[in-house]
């Protein structure tokens, strides 16, 4: 595990724009078993290459009408417990860090795994996770409504 003063500004990257970390298996499990609703789970990292370009994928991806519900995110590497414990629900995929899933209705419906981030501008990561948003998720101002 790294220091955490040399984690906190990646961990912050996410937080400042809306995220929850989940830090605890309880966590996760509370957040993710949720019955209706769309939850995004970014699989922070340290590694500069990938998660360097997921951190500003997701910020530009979120300026899309239609978003997520529910912002959260785990740390790998920090947070074991509690990054093992949302690997749990990604059925079908390898633990990748950084990774990114959504979620509706506590199923996974897309994912971005460490080989769709790697090597490729924030610009086109955003663009994959937004085409996801507009497919599986609520314009933000109609949601608010419901």
């Amino acid at each position: 595990m790294y220091p955490e003063e040399f984690v906190r500004p990646m961990r912050q990257e996410l937080t400042n724009i809306g995220f929850r970390e989940l830090r605890t298996a309880d966590e996760v499990d509370k957040t993710l078993k949720q019955e209706k609703g769309t939850v995004l789970v970014v699989v922070n990292s340290i590694c500069g290459c990938a998660a360097g370009r997921a951190r500003p994928a997701v910020a530009r991806a979120l300026t899309n009408p239609a978003r997520p519900e529910v912002l959260t995110t785990v740390f790998a590497g920090q947070d074991r417990e509690a990054t093992d414990q949302a690997r749990s629900y990604f059925t079908g995929y390898a633990p990748s860090s950084p990774s990114i899933a959504l979620m509706r209705d506590g199923k996974i419906v897309f994912m971005l795994e460490r080989r769709d981030i790697e090597g490729r501008d924030p610009f086109s990561i955003a663009n994959d996770l937004t085409s996801a948003f507009d497919r599986f998720c609520a314009p933000a101002s109609a949601s608010a409504g419901q």
